[in-house]
């Protein structure tokens, strides 16, 4: 097979005598795009059902299934512009022409996501929440697939990988915390017709202003960084075919099956997440008993996990290798984030108010999310590792396509997590306009009991898919070798540089 027919060598500017390195400021700007993705994951994990629920009137039902028939789209869309963008041809590359498309039409309709018409029958207001999330989540793919397969074509190296992929999570938690910690702080807080600041509408129109700014300018920041790579980035070769050929290559590229367990196991922990991450807000609010300020703290303890996280990630690629570690870390982040719910279930754990109860869970989430970051980052390092035993089979390289899979498992954690809890909290008939400190002890009760073990056995699942997921460092090692005898070295730059900055 001539790979080189597939894949071409884009000639780098005679400005230029060798590849600029890796090095960490390359992953720092490389990372910083991941801001958009995290403030508006975290944006609709934690604030969308509580402000088109509790402030907005929704039911928290409809705002489920809203999310669920957006994700079903998602399900056609991102593979699509996955697709499109490894097979796109320009000066600027495979990847940048859609990462720059994106910046200004995602700011844009974030910001109409969260100054939602106050005056519409809810008829109106859900077709309007249902068109601005399919609108949102379409245009920060068309950015975040692209971005993100930029990972597999930077460098082929086994532990590089793990370091640019450790770089870009940790600036999505990062973003998503931090503008939560400011929308707690600043944006949500009690007036005199708000008694409890998260009902606050005033504050979820402010937190739109300032998120969907920083989401763009964040964008084109990361865009600009990584421009200088474009040269020796790969090149997809001429190739004819219509819509039947861009379907098969598609069904041969999904059809790895190192790739298929990856995917089922990332929709299995992001449906968990999903829930866990959206009924947080529920649970703290009215389980815990928390006020916004105490809320604040709590997100700096995200804060701090998703940096130690990020920190811990790489040495464990190296030192255990990437699925032994993703294994281990997501037991034990089980273990810590259920602790606390089974004690007070069993009424072993301080009362609502006592001094004693934020710090804990202060402690015991900033531990569990620590390894959940971690674990997240190992995996998605595990996806890029996929790119060269696809492109053996194949003879395509599939980043954008493998990636769309995983920016859908993203997705999962909204999409389903809203749905999910959703379903959650009329089934606990959990009631509209909550007062803390109102809800009665046995739907709370009812409402642990529900969510608790679905979240366990979608995180179990996951485990036991990633346990039997085949590429080692040895495999991976291997998959280089293999395609470096069959004469695709030249026609794979990123290979040449993977050491750079290690």
């Amino acid at each position: 097979m001539n790979l080189r027919a597939n894949f071409d060598r884009s000639a780098p500017s005679p400005m230029v005598v060798s590849r600029p390195p890796i090095n960490p400021v390359t992953r720092l700007l490389y990372g910083v795009g991941s801001l958009a993705f995290g403030i508006k994951d975290n944006g609709f994990n934690v604030l969308l059902l509580l402000y088109y629920n509790q402030v907005m009137g929704l039911s928290a039902q409809l705002v489920g299934a809203i999310a669920m028939v957006a994700l079903l789209l998602d399900a056609f869309i991102d593979p699509i512009i996955g697709h499109v963008s490894d097979r796109w041809r320009s000066t600027w590359g495979r990847r940048h022409p859609f990462m720059y498309v994106a910046a200004v039409p995602a700011g844009l309709t974030y910001f109409l996501l969260w100054n939602a018409p106050s005056n519409w029958s809810h008829a109106a207001l859900a077709t309007y929440l249902l068109v601005t999330i399919i609108v949102v989540r379409s245009f920060l793919a068309l950015y975040e697939i692209p971005s993100s397969a930029l990972a597999a074509e930077l460098s082929d190296d086994y532990d590089v990988r793990t370091s640019l992929l450790s770089y870009r999570t940790f600036f999505a938690w990062f973003g998503g915390v931090s503008m939560a910690f400011v929308t707690f702080i600043v944006f949500l807080r009690p007036d005199s017709d708000h008694p409890v600041g998260q009902l606050n509408p005033d504050g979820y129109a402010n937190y739109g202003v300032v998120a969907s700014v920083i989401m763009c300018v964040a964008i084109f920041v990361s865009a600009a960084g990584t421009q200088r790579q474009i040269p020796w980035l790969q090149q997809p070769g001429r190739k004819a075919g219509g819509l039947v050929a861009a379907l098969r290559e598609m069904a041969g590229s999904f059809s790895n099956r190192a790739f298929l367990v990856l995917l089922a196991a990332g929709v299995c922990s992001a449906m968990a997440a999903g829930i866990q991450i959206t009924l947080s807000t529920y649970f703290n609010t009215y389980f815990w008993g928390f006020n916004s300020d105490q809320l604040s703290v709590l997100m700096l303890g995200v804060l701090v996990a998703s940096i130690l996280g990020a920190v811990a990630a790489p040495r464990l690629s190296r030192r255990f290798g990437k699925k032994r570690s993703a294994i281990a870390l997501w037991l034990l982040s089980i273990v810590f984030y259920y602790c606390p719910f089974v004690l007070r279930l069993s009424d072993s754990f301080p009362a609502n108010g006592s001094p004693l109860l934020l710090p804990i869970l202060l402690v015991t989430i900033t531990i569990s999310l620590t390894l959940i970051v971690s674990s997240s980052i190992l995996t998605a390092s595990m996806l890029a590792d996929v790119s060269e035993e696809s492109e053996l089979s194949t003879g395509r390289r599939s980043e954008g396509l493998f990636f769309s899979a995983n920016t859908f498992a993203q997705k999962c954690v909204s999409g389903v997590g809203l749905f999910a809890s959703g379903m959650v909290l009329t089934l606990v008939h959990f009631p509209e306009g909550a007062v803390p400190g109102q809800v009665s002890e046995e739907v709370l009760r009812d409402l642990a009991l529900a969510a608790l073990p679905i979240q366990a056995t979608l995180y179990l699942l996951s485990i036991g898919l990633i346990a039997v997921f085949p590429i080692t460092r040895a495999a991976h090692e291997a998959n280089l070798a293999r395609l470096a005898s069959r004469g695709s070295a030249a026609a794979r730059p990123a290979s040449q540089q993977s050491s750079h900055g290690n």
